[in-house]
């Protein structure tokens, strides 16, 4: 569970992004490289303990000539590549007896951001440490129930881009507060325990590591009038309170809720492919725009029961809290990540025979009320219940149509990032929209 003291992963000020492994029976070196800035570093790791502060960073930088004497060095001594062209190290993992490094082997490019490449993870393997480890059974349930996660089906990573953040977060680090607070998003770090192994447990620096998202990337080429437009949609599902559907549903009781996603839609052009214009200041390349969504369960504490085989389990209302204090948690922090207002939209079922989504809405207009009242005038949240499942059974209803109303309704209540002025127009219709 993520919380205020959790601890805060740094992002890295050098990068690494290729690492060729060596190892003899005693030792592994795994030599960290950077081709393009000419950087390269060297991890030693003895093998003969399960210490996991046994690991030694030289913390000794190398260039294109000494790095190859090194590397000389390390296969004279008779150890062997083991792993080469690795992508990316996830971080260290201790079961019951022994420590594993969980390594990105293959990748795909999927989105090319400011000069900045967003990669899809295509294949990853296991390392242990130990030359030949002695696993238990309960060690081999634990591997098993390690690896039963895919982390080949969507996910994320950029060495050079922070994804775990939005790019209004990222321009705002860059420009405003000139890069003093490289830290992730670890809400949205789903290998969060794996880097902590590596810094806190190992103290390795944050360039050893990348961070991974779980969710969507993905990026696409319009032409519009001419001009090539790219359009690139990034989710971010939270790590936090996750699950699978049935099994996580509302709240937990620090007010976060299941099956967060974070979606961002950035469109741009590619004129000057960098966030930053040249001879410009840092992120001035104004041709940047981005659009954020969040998505999440009803953030009251209400489950479903998946014993039977019912089609349509009931929904149950478990606590009745009649101060809403989770349901508070959640919006607070909503307010923090994104500002106001906050415009909630409810597609639930409003009419039922036997009440089962309709009563978990008449429960949440109410919070939602009473939470109103404790907040100034503009920044209340909007809150809008439309029943579409009823709205698509209506012929008479265009539901495409007004979804475009609620939509275009709610960017000008809210605005979009542009990474420049923002127009007159769009300025003066939000202004009038939020005094209405």
């Amino acid at each position: 569970m993520e919380s205020d003291a959790e601890f805060r992963l740094q992002r890295p000020t050098v990068i690494l992004n290729g690492f060729d492994i060596y190892e003899s029976k005693t030792r592994l070196c795994i030599v960290g490289s950077n081709e393009s800035e000419g950087y390269y570093r060297v991890l030693r790791i003895n093998r003969t303990t399960d210490d996991i502060k046994a690991l030694v960073d030289d913390d000794t930088s190398y260039s294109r000539e000494s790095i190859q004497a090194v590397v000389s060095g390390i296969q004279a001594s008779g150890m062997k590549l083991v792993v080469a062209n690795v992508c990316g190290i996830l971080g260290f993992v201790r079961f019951t007896k022994g420590c594993y490094i969980s390594l990105v082997t293959g990748r795909k490019p999927v989105a090319l951001l400011g000069g900045h490449y967003v990669y899809h993870v295509e294949d990853t393997r296991l390392l242990s440490i130990a030359f030949r480890p002695e696993r238990s059974d309960a060690e081999e349930r634990c591997i098993t129930r390690f690896k039963n996660v895919d982390l080949t089906k969507n996910f994320y990573y950029s060495h050079t881009y922070d994804i775990t953040h939005t790019l209004q977060h990222n321009v705002d680090m860059g420009t405003v507060r000139g890069g003093s607070e490289r830290t992730y998003h670890s809400m949205f770090v789903w290998n969060y325990q794996l880097i902590c192994n590596a810094t806190q447990g190992v103290g390795l620096g944050a360039e050893w590591t990348i961070a991974l998202i779980h969710g969507y990337a993905d990026q696409s080429k319009l032409s519009i009038y001419g001009r090539d437009v790219y359009i690139t949609l990034i989710a971010r599902r939270s790590r936090v309170f996750a699950g699978v559907r049935y099994l996580k549903r509302g709240v937990n009781d620090a007010g976060y809720v299941a099956n967060d996603v974070e979606t961002e839609q950035i469109v741009n052009m590619m004129e000057v492919t960098s966030f930053d214009m040249p001879a410009g200041r840092p992120f001035s390349n104004p041709s940047y725009t981005a659009y954020v969504q969040h998505r999440g369960s009803i953030p009251l504490f209400w489950s479903q029961e998946t014993a039977g085989i019912a089609p349509k389990p009931p929904i149950e209302i478990n606590v009745r809290d009649p101060y809403f204090v989770e349901a508070g948690r959640h919006f607070d922090r909503l307010f923090g990540r994104y500002g106001t207002p906050v415009i909630v939209l409810n597609l639930i079922k409003t009419k039922e025979r036997a009440k089962r989504e309709s009563a978990l809405g008449e429960e949440f207009s109410e919070g939602l009320r009473y939470l109103n009242q404790f907040l100034p005038r503009g920044r209340k949240i909007r809150y809008l219940a439309w029943d579409m499942s009823r709205a698509k059974k209506n012929r008479q209803d265009d539901v495409l149509a007004i979804l475009e109303v609620i939509a275009e309704e709610t960017l000008t209540l809210t605005g979009y990032f542009h990474n420049g002025a923002e127009l007159y127009a769009n300025y003066t219709k939000r202004r009038r929209a939020g005094d209405a």
